[in-house]
């Protein structure tokens, strides 16, 4: 067994593949219209075939409380592994990015947390 989708809950879907393909450097995987929203998903450009992230919509009355605590306590919705995570945090400080927690290491592992502008924080993490 393995993960194959994945999602996160994002105010406006549109902004949201702007952000995560243009800023996060993910590329667009499907883009199929169901009424008013999208079956829209992500990769990443290294394994295209690789688990999806689906940019969901956060229409459901559940959706924005659950946001907004995670939000309020500073937890992020995702997790997405890089190589080097001063360099990417670098990278998308360049690009306007907004984080809420510097790259700081913790034994193995060194983590950042971002904004994604559409109401969630993201973590990026190395693993040594």
């Amino acid at each position: 067994m393995k993960i194959h989708l994945s999602s996160v809950f994002v105010d406006d879907q549109e902004k949201a593949l702007r952000f995560y393909t243009d800023v996060l450097g993910f590329v667009k995987k499907h883009d199929i219209p169901l009424g008013e929203d999208r079956w829209l998903t992500v990769v990443s450009p290294e394994e295209p075939n690789g688990t999806e992230l689906l940019l969901e919509p956060s229409g459901h009355p559940a959706v924005q409380p659950y946001k907004t605590a995670l939000v309020q306590d500073g937890i992020p919705a995702a997790s997405f592994a890089v190589d080097d995570v001063q360099a990417e945090s670098d990278r998308l400080r360049a690009l306007g990015v907004h984080f809420t927690q510097e790259p700081l290491a913790m034994g193995t592992v060194t983590t950042a947390v971002l904004d994604d502008t559409c109401g969630n924080l993201i973590q990026i993490v190395h693993s040594k």
